[in-house]
């Protein structure tokens, strides 16, 4: 039982979240001893996983987290001693906001005909997050959540990984040549009304001669929601990032496999065209001219020791990288190539920065394949849980669905000594290390956060046709107007394991400047076409149909300094939440300063021991052999307590 848990610990982590994990599998490995909690029902944190009727789920509850207020089931008041004080923890996760769900796919009126009809008769009004206004655009179904899947449903499938290095695997399979069956229901619900049903019927009729395809329809996607694992944070692995070293190096690599990204794409003259990476992609593509291609070679090994030539970039480092390019007389199709899909930056960012940035694309290049980016199967959220087994399995303690109240510090000393969590329990600790989320309204009164704009949608089909249906691409959309942001498109099959056959997973980020919703839509109908439309413009055809879309904002807290929080103990360190970032080096570089800062000296996540060196407490202890290395001591593993 959770309430039963040992009352000493040297490190207390709160929250589940990609740094949080990374640390909590660093000091278990130096041999502290961890407890792990975490007040959601699955791991991850805004760096989760979820199939779709765990994202229903989650989206239900998130409704719920803002209705219902504060309901403690201990009082911690009288715990508190007359040396202590109390720093009081956040109840709410408000993190995640203005969130909008618009379903654009038919209902099967010939297969589950009673569940379509329930379906109808009880929508529920899923409101935004938001503390302001509910969004009356989201509905979703109670039966929805309740036929597939709970709450505590976890964010990603526990299937088994293969033990060794880092598995990569590019399945190329024959795109399908059916096509699909139009339809115009309602959209921005999951139930279809009457009067849309008989409003429609007719337009579906009249474009049956055009080319057909298997037809999805919402119900399907329910009743395969199992086979998505759609990401909260849409993020990609560099194969020579950080992340990756940190993977290989700490042998955590055995509990997860991955898939080499196919693709980088460029969107210019409203048009998807593939961007050539690798010298065989330059001088096979048919999209530059043959002098574009020397230009482009010349350029791209420049940038590969753009060092060794401080002459050729110094006098314009005060310019921009965009007019950088242009000094370079490289053509307007090349420099849009190396801005956008090559060094991925925004147009205002320095030169320097630029050369940094297309260098690091190169250098990565060719390592698992012809692109640098890798992605995890079944999703980014694995990632977290991976590091967080690796403690599991060196004897640190997991508890979900475990709310802390409060910390407990000490007047005289200022640090923190103690959790009390919501039992009523003491759990006394030398460290604490807290996500950003649980900290309260006064601790961050003097932090301004910055947000995040995501959307995921569910397509019929890929942004750029091609003989293979299993591509995973990468787009970068750039701004039409001045001083809005570039939009980040990362579009997954189903060979990844984040969706079903027949659809496209698909996840659109950029910084916010507005809601969600105001600053991907323009983007979403540039890409693709929701059913309704295709009955008006037969032109729209040729772009992949839109299924189903969520639209949210996302807090970054990736930029907050320390002494933006007011009153915290010396002891305690916050991790942030997910960056607006292509990749993870923000976690992984938090969680290793975090790591020296805590225990200056120790090595941050080195190699485990090997197996058959390893002593559990209680076993009887050999003789060492002259002349061999010392024996790592561990304690064994102990189950995640709920």
């Amino acid at each position: 039982m959770a309430d039963s848990l040992p009352t000493e610990f040297d490190v207390v982590i709160i929250g589940t979240g990609l740094p949080e994990s990374i640390l909590a599998a660093a000091c278990s490995r130096s041999g502290q001893r961890v407890l792990h909690i975490d007040s959601r029902s699955y791991y991850g944190g805004n760096w989760a996983s979820f199939t779709f009727p765990g994202l229903l789920s989650w989206l239900k509850e998130y409704q719920q987290n803002s209705d219902i207020g504060d309901k403690s089931t201990a009082t911690w008041q009288d715990l508190i001693h007359e040396t202590e004080e109390a720093i009081t923890l956040h109840r709410k996760d408000e993190t995640i906001q203005h969130i909008e769900v618009f379903c654009y796919a038919s209902q099967d009126m010939d297969e589950n005909i009673e569940e379509i009809d329930a379906l109808q008769k009880n929508p529920s009004l899923v409101a935004s997050s938001s503390l302001t206004k509910p969004l009356d655009s989201a509905c979703l179904s109670e039966e929805t959540h309740s036929l597939y899947g709970t709450s505590s449903e976890m964010p990603a499938k526990d299937t088994p990984k293969n033990d060794g290095e880092i598995l990569l695997e590019v399945t190329d399979i024959e795109e399908t040549q059916v096509k699909e069956k139009y339809c115009g229901d309602k959209t921005c619900t999951c139930t279809v009304s009457d009067g849309d049903k008989d409003e429609n019927k007719p337009t579906v009729e009249d474009i049956t001669d055009q080319p057909k395809r298997n037809r999805i329809t919402y119900s399907q996607i329910v009743k395969e929601g199992r086979r998505f694992n759609i990401d909260l944070v849409s993020k990609l692995l560099y194969s020579q990032g950080l992340l990756i070293d940190l993977l290989i190096k700490s042998n955590v690599s055995r509990y997860v496999e991955f898939k080499n990204v196919t693709r980088i794409l460029a969107f210019r003259e409203g048009k998807v065209e593939q961007v050539p990476c690798s010298r065989a992609d330059v001088f096979n593509s048919r999209e530059l001219t043959m002098v574009e291609k020397r230009m482009l070679m010349k350029f791209l090994t420049f940038c590969l020791d753009y060092e060794q030539h401080p002459d050729e970039y110094q006098d314009f480092t005060q310019c921009s990288f965009s007019e950088y390019l242009e000094t370079k007389k490289l053509t307007p199709n090349l420099q849009h190539f190396v801005l956008h899909s090559i060094a991925m930056t925004e147009s205002s960012c320095t030169t320097t920065d630029g050369l940094k940035a297309t260098k690091h694309f190169l250098q990565c290049l060719g390592r698992f394949g012809n692109t640098p980016f890798l992605f995890p199967m079944y999703g980014q959220g694995e990632i977290p849980q991976c590091f967080c087994r690796m403690c599991a399995v060196l004897g640190g303690i997991y508890c979900l669905r475990h709310k802390v109240q409060c910390l407990v510090v000490d007047k005289e000393s200022g640090r923190c000594k103690a959790i009390i969590d919501h039992f009523g329990q003491r759990i006394n600790a030398k460290y604490f290390i807290v996500e950003d989320s649980y900290l309260s309204e006064e601790t961050c009164s003097n932090v301004r956060y910055k947000q995040i704009s995501r959307a995921v949608l569910i397509t019929n089909q890929s942004v750029l046709k091609t003989d293979s249906d299993q591509q995973i691409s990468i787009l970068i959309v750039p701004p039409v107007e001045p001083g809005t942001c570039a939009v980040r498109v990362a579009e997954l099959c189903s060979s990844t394991m984040t969706c079903m056959k027949d659809t496209y997973l698909v996840h659109l980020t950029c910084s916010s400047s507005k809601t969600a919703r105001e600053d991907l839509e323009s983007v979403v109908k540039k890409l693709f076409t929701p059913y309704v439309e295709t009955e008006i413009d037969k032109e729209e055809l040729t772009k992949p149909r839109l299924l189903w879309a969520l639209y949210f904002n996302m807090r970054d807290s990736s930029g907050i300094s320390r002494s933006s929080y007011r009153g915290l103990p010396s002891n305690v360190y916050v991790c942030s939440g997910p960056d607006c970032g292509l990749g993870n080096e923000h976690a992984v570089r938090q969680a290793e300063a975090l790591f020296q800062e805590i225990f200056p000296g120790e090595e941050f996540c080195p190699p485990p021991p090997n197996p058959e060196d390893i002593i559990f407490d209680g076993d009887e202890k050999h003789p060492e052999a002259p002349g061999t290395s010392n024996i790592v001591m561990a304690n064994p593993p102990n189950e995640a307590k709920t």
